[in-house]
């Protein structure tokens, strides 16, 4: 990405948000982060700014994004995701902000199990979705409305959703591509691969996965 954009990022101090956020800000980028926890953000810099709230808050949202081209969704809560759809509550809220705002892009990650509108997971990931990954049903169910929200009811704004297939924190193990299937990559790894999707035209109004090119 060559052009300098201010992103707001609603995640950033996740283990994918704080590499997203760094890599950003290397990148000549400006970023808007909410934190529940502001401490918890690792990096510091003098194009970054950090907003303390959570997705819980009533968030003024035309504060937040004032200024920003795109809008970045690293979020997820476990509990509060087996209780209610919380992420699907604040893209509703999010979208008509943004189109207020003249906010353009959204970038949305969900889990490599969670489904694509109108498709079914393959049945080795349903049955890990169902045994190995069972505590992350509400989760899952909560990316699926959200992906089906945005394609219903929000195809002016240009969003994208990357179904990343996150499996540890450890270094890098190459460059992930958008693709149909999924590769079990490190944080750094999807953040990297997220950054880049946000300036490929050809992402939006796409809920891929990504996966490590074969040599």
């Amino acid at each position: 990405m060559t052009t300098s954009r201010t992103f707001l990022v609603l995640g950033a101090t996740g283990q994918t948000g704080q590499h997203f956020t760094r890599l950003a800000l290397e990148a000549g980028h400006h970023v808007r982060a909410l934190a529940r926890t502001p401490a918890k953000l690792a990096t510091t810099h003098e194009h970054l700014e950090v907003v303390q709230g959570s997705l819980e808050d009533d968030l003024d949202l035309p504060a937040l994004l004032e200024g920003v081209e795109a809008v970045v969704m690293m979020v997820g809560d476990v509990a509060a995701q087996r209780r209610r759809a919380v992420n699907t509550d604040l893209v509703r809220a999010l979208v008509p902000a943004m189109r207020r705002s003249g906010t353009r892009r959204l970038l949305y990650q969900a889990g490599g199990l969670s489904a694509a509108p109108g498709t079914r997971l393959p049945l080795a990931l349903r049955v890990v979705r169902s045994t190995i990954a069972r505590d992350y049903l509400g989760q899952h169910a909560d990316n699926e409305a959200v992906m089906r929200y945005l394609d219903a009811e929000a195809r002016d704004v240009e969003w994208m959703v990357h179904r990343a297939g996150i499996g540890s924190d450890g270094p890098s193990k190459g460059e992930l591509h958008r693709s149909s299937s999924t590769s079990i990559a490190t944080f750094v790894d999807c953040a990297a691969y997220s950054l880049r999707m946000l300036d490929d035209d050809s992402a939006v109004h796409t809920c891929d996965s990504s996966r490590y090119r074969r040599r």
